[in-house]
């Protein structure tokens, strides 16, 4: 939604302007990262407030290091936004992918971009062009995540970002 959007950005330009800030870490609510974008406000004549393409390239140009943790599913815009993050930890049944080819739409924040990055084209263009989601186990082996944790993925992710 346009609140969490701005929630986001709000969030992540206080943290980069705050020195005692170190690391971001992202991670969503009720053991879900995030589902993607409502596509009902895709038509939205009105629409105000960053895009997610906008957030998604704010997070990535970020100075300090932004720690993804992924639980229960990072879909469509979800994982376009873990894309954009630095480091990417999650739990071992999160389930990711791009499912809005099977709407009709293309992934619209440049994940078509940033998936070939991370895990090279070929298995991008299986994910982009399907809709297939993977495993976290599947997206370790292809790069996608970093870490898969059995237990708190938050407590991981912070970590990692303590790490970094």
């Amino acid at each position: 939604s346009l609140a969490v959007l701005q929630a986001l950005e709000d969030g992540l330009e206080k943290a980069d302007a705050d020195p005692s800030v170190k690391a971001v870490m992202i991670c969503g609510e009720n053991g879900k990262f995030s589902a993607g974008a409502d596509i009902r406000g895709f038509s939205s004549p009105n629409r105000q407030g960053p895009s997610l393409a906008a957030l998604v390239s704010l997070i990535e140009s970020s100075k300090k290091p932004v720690v993804a943790a992924i639980e229960g599913i990072a879909l469509g815009g979800g994982l376009e936004v873990a894309l954009g993050c630095h480091y990417r930890v999650a739990h071992v049944k999160a389930r990711m992918g791009l499912p809005e080819v099977t709407l009709g739409l293309l992934p619209g924040a440049e994940g078509t971009q940033r998936l070939p990055r991370l895990i090279g084209v070929p298995a991008a263009l299986d994910m982009i062009t399907t809709g297939k989601h993977i495993s976290a186990s599947e997206a370790l082996k292809l790069g996608l995540v970093d870490e898969v944790v059995e237990a708190n993925t938050v407590e991981a992710a912070m970590h990692l970002a303590n790490q970094v």
